[in-house]
């Protein structure tokens, strides 16, 4: 969305300077990063300056708690950024297995008291990565129908973490969510073969590219062959910076943009456009 003055229309020099001063004065940059972690202790210096930068750049930001105590913050953040800053609430799968069973039925009830607040349940799945003892892998995937569950009784979206060698994380947890019956579901971060991008987009499922996308030439494949109505975008920062050994912020979400339009050949507005109807149609919200 931009807004030029009326008045520019001539082709001259001085009118073609004050046509680039408006619109680089004016141009609203509406992106979105649909999943990030403002409550890590890498925004602990200077968390308000970066969501104030982040405010200048960005139409709207999910930030994700991954286990009760950073969900409380979570929800506390958005609170403050009312409009700006929204919240999922899930049980990152590496988290798992530091809690009792009692322990997770408390958290459960926890985003059962504030399901109005937020606008998904995740990120939850598997993490084949730094899960990989078999006792604890099954107890992940148990927990992880047990969050599935709950989006459906909340009837709310699910974001994916599916991450392991290869494809069998995302596979399998593709099978699980489609054997749950789960309607509303991103597989964020995806890190798969375009192949497996394209499964995902024919069951109706949105797939989120990282700001890692400029060094991964399977995510720009995956950003030039599947549908763009299902194309989602996000940082999960302070992590996968555009920049490697970089803290990562919500703002560098625009090089996954840029990225999109260049491997479709389209202009980066129409992605802009494209991406913001996707993120309210999968959380339901209106920007």
């Amino acid at each position: 969305m931009k807004f030029i003055p009326a008045d520019i229309t001539s082709t001259s020099p001085f009118i073609n300077f004050k046509k680039t001063f408006f619109k680089e004065r004016f141009e609203v940059i509406e992106i979105i990063d649909i999943h990030c972690h403002l409550t890590f202790k890498e925004y602990d210096a200077d968390r308000e300056q970066v969501i104030e930068d982040a405010k200048k750049v960005l139409k709207g930001m999910v930030t994700s708690g991954v286990e009760p105590e950073d969900s409380k913050h979570a929800l506390e953040l958005a609170a403050m950024h009312e409009s700006f800053v929204f919240v999922t609430l899930g049980l990152h799968p590496i988290h798992v297995s530091e809690r009792t069973d009692q322990e997770i039925g408390e958290y459960e009830e926890f985003i059962s008291e504030n399901k109005r607040k937020i606008v998904g349940i995740g990120e939850i799945g598997l993490d084949y990565h730094w899960v990989r003892d078999p006792l604890k892998i099954k107890r992940t995937k148990e927990v992880f129908v047990e969050f599935l569950e709950l989006s459906k009784e909340f009837d709310l979206p699910v974001v994916l973490h599916l991450r392991g060698t290869g494809g069998e994380a995302i596979e399998e947890g593709l099978k699980i969510v489609l054997d749950e019956d789960i309607r509303k579901a991103v597989f964020h971060c995806f890190t798969g073969k375009p192949q497996l991008a394209e499964q995902i987009c024919e069951e109706g499922y949105y797939i989120s590219l990282p700001a890692s996308i400029v060094r991964s030439k399977s995510m720009k494949k995956v950003a030039k062959r599947i549908p763009l109505s299902l194309l989602l975008t996000e940082t999960d920062a302070p992590y996968l910076s555009p920049t490697e050994e970089e803290r990562n912020v919500p703002q560098h979400v625009k090089v996954v943009y840029e990225e999109i339009a260049r491997q479709r050949k389209i202009d980066v507005h129409v992605a802009e456009e494209e991406i913001e109807r996707n993120f309210e149609r999968l959380f339901a919200v209106e920007l």
